[in-house]
């Protein structure tokens, strides 16, 4: 338990640190934090923790049936129910992922904010993480444009807050199923510059793509910049190596266009992708084309 608590005031002085200049417009989320207020460890920490370092860290609490992975399923499942019952009538949704290191300051920002605006004017509601960045610019966006602006934050070990533009704000402790309620109820997915967790949940709808769990979803890569690089890589060394093939690309998109964004997640929607095959970075590949371009300069 103290090298728990140790471990979570390291993290809330990293995250001060890394937060310190970003600024944002964020509200208080005091259920999602009682773990790293109480010097615990995070309910996920908690599942992946081996048992016999969990009897060490935990002590006499070792016995407590709610500590065991019996109970922890029972959690897991109710959390399941809780997000299914909050989203079921949602409707047609996008959700959007990034950096939440940015602030106003970058044009991301603002083109994030202008992406929520015209996804809610296409008629889908915006789903995000609910905290700051781009999270925030997204849910922005939908807020103000009088659409749906859905939250889904995640226990850390260190203090969460929801940005202030949230109208649903849900709370999950298991990353697996917030992950779930990402790709369940959404039509695509748009993705900003970000660092590890955008990059997980890129390859990890990627994966389910390629393996036939979701099909006609889209993803926007948005910032050709930030992107061409990977793309780069994904052609010159993992389909050079035919560890993937082009056609696990094909719905794959990047752009620097915000009304480009949206108008692929609609055509999907609408069409199945009929069009946006023609513009991915897999028909790229196959027609000779560079995978750095953008989808509207392949026109």
């Amino acid at each position: 338990m103290g090298n728990s608590k140790g471990r979570n005031e390291a993290a809330r002085g990293v995250a001060g640190r890394e937060g310190g200049g970003r600024g944002g417009h964020l509200q208080p989320n005091p259920s999602l934090n009682q773990a790293v207020r109480r010097g615990r460890p995070t309910e996920d920490e908690q599942l992946l923790t081996s048992p016999v370092t969990s009897r060490q860290q935990l002590g006499a609490l070792a016995t407590d049936f709610t500590q065991t992975d019996p109970w922890r399923v029972l959690r897991i499942q109710g959390e399941f129910v809780h997000g299914f019952d909050a989203l079921a009538g949602v409707g047609p949704a996008v959700t959007v992922f990034g950096s939440a290191r940015i602030g106003e300051e970058d044009p991301y920002y603002w083109q994030a904010v202008t992406i929520g605006r015209l996804l809610v004017e296409a008629g889908f509601a915006v789903i995000t993480g609910g905290g700051p960045g781009i999270m925030e610019a997204a849910n922005r966006g939908a807020h103000e444009a009088g659409g749906s602006s859905i939250g889904c934050n995640i226990e850390l070990p260190h203090e969460q807050d929801t940005n202030a533009y949230v109208d649903l704000s849900i709370n999950f402790r298991y990353f697996f199923v917030r992950k779930t309620m990402f790709v369940k109820y959404a039509e695509g997915f748009v993705i900003f510059p970000g660092g590890f967790g955008t990059m997980d949940e890129l390859f990890e709808a990627l994966t389910l793509i390629q393996t036939g769990k979701v099909r006609n979803f889209p993803l926007v890569l948005f910032g050709s910049a930030y992107w061409g690089g990977l793309l780069d890589w994904l052609r010159g060394t993992m389909l050079a190596e035919t560890k993937i093939s082009p056609e696990d690309l094909d719905l794959l998109i990047l752009t620097d266009d915000p009304a480009e964004a949206v108008r692929v997640i609609a055509d999907c929607y609408e069409r199945q992708c009929a069009e946006v095959r023609t513009l991915s970075v897999g028909a790229a590949i196959e027609q000779g084309r560079g995978v750095g371009r953008t989808a509207e300069s392949a026109r």
